[in-house]
């Protein structure tokens, strides 16, 4: 390719990450898509596990009331064993609201386990041109990684349509400020949250684009195009039902896999750790854990974020610019 060529080729801007990165260029800015208004439609799909649209309505008169239009994917009430319909009913599903014009927004339904299995079979090009806002957290990871690294865009990490409880009326107000934190990020607001300080966290201010997810999904994506890119980043982490043991090995995968080294921060989220078996103690916490991998860097680092598997899982919007401040009484994460 000559050079008038490739400058033209990379000024219309579809040159991807890697491009940019194999001729040591800087990465095009991220995309974020445009604010929801009310009257948009919203799209609900099921890429990992199975759930009945009845179990959906809580989320979807929620949704109704702060004025969105809701389709409901092929996959809602679809099942193959604990999956929402086959590999490929899913990917189609998936496929059907990315390039569906209509469509402003994707909610994942739920998480458990699937994406993996159908994302190299997604074709994101129509999504690239014109990006719209996707939803959801644990296994949907894998989305929010390969959209993040491969196409630029800027996605929301919440709670998902599963967690939207059935009588509003008893439901706790952490809950209801999680639910209503998925309206601001999509509505446009500009989210901050603060939180109380730890005597384990390392202070410091620090200003830099936010990404993460599920740590076992980010283990997971090590090594493919799905890949997470932590350089320059505030990386976030937050995991359930895994032994100390293996939360050490995952962090080791983060660390050897060079995305610990360069980070401008990390957040720790929730970790709901599994007991360790009679006589297989592991003997780390995971202060422990997380410290033995970060000790020689000097970047702020926060625990007990309230992000993860747990009532008070606010929504993160992620590839966006924030700014993270942890003093010694208290944490501050503010999108920019």
């Amino acid at each position: 390719m000559n050079r008038k060529g490739f400058l033209s080729f990379f000024t219309a801007g579809i040159a991807l990450p890697g491009i940019a990165q194999a001729y040591n260029l800087p990465e095009p800015a991220m995309i974020i898509p445009p604010a929801l208004k009310p009257g948009n439609t919203i799209g609900i799909t099921s890429p990992a596990g199975y759930i009945t649209e009845a179990e959906l309505q809580p989320a979807i008169n929620k949704m109704q009331e702060w004025g969105f239009k809701i389709h409901i994917g092929k996959t809602i009430g679809k099942r193959d064993f604990s999956f929402g319909g086959t590999d490929a009913e899913r990917a189609n599903d998936f496929q059907q609201m990315l390039d569906d014009s209509s469509i402003k927004a994707i909610m994942c339904a739920r998480g458990g386990y699937g994406v993996v299995r159908i994302i190299d079979n997604i074709d994101f090009s129509k999504f690239h041109l014109k990006p719209k806002w996707i939803i959801g957290f644990s296994d949907i990871t894998v989305i929010h990684a390969h959209i993040n690294s491969n196409y630029k865009a800027a996605s929301i990490h919440s709670k998902m349509c599963n967690s939207f409880p059935e009588d509003w009326s008893k439901a706790e107000p952490v809950q209801i400020q999680t639910i209503q934190s998925i309206k601001d990020a999509l509505t446009g607001v500009k989210m901050v949250y603060k939180t109380a300080g730890n005597e384990k966290n390392r202070r410091g201010i620090t200003e830099a684009a936010l990404v993460g997810g599920n740590l076992k999904m980010l283990e997971t994506l090590s090594g493919t195009r799905s890949e997470i890119k932590t350089a320059g980043k505030i990386l976030f982490v937050e995991d359930t039902g895994e032994y100390l043991y293996s939360i050490d090995r995952m962090f080791w995968n983060l660390k050897r896999a060079n995305k610990l080294s360069q980070l401008k921060g990390l957040i720790i989220g929730g970790f709901k750790i599994k007991p360790d078996d009679p006589g297989e103690e592991f003997g780390r916490t995971l202060y422990d854990i997380v410290w033995e991998k970060v000790k020689e860097y000097n970047y702020p680092i926060c625990f007990d974020f309230p992000v993860g598997h747990q009532k008070n899982n606010f929504a993160l919007k992620c590839g966006v610019i924030h700014r993270l401040s942890v003093t010694a009484d208290k944490v501050e994460l503010g999108e920019i």
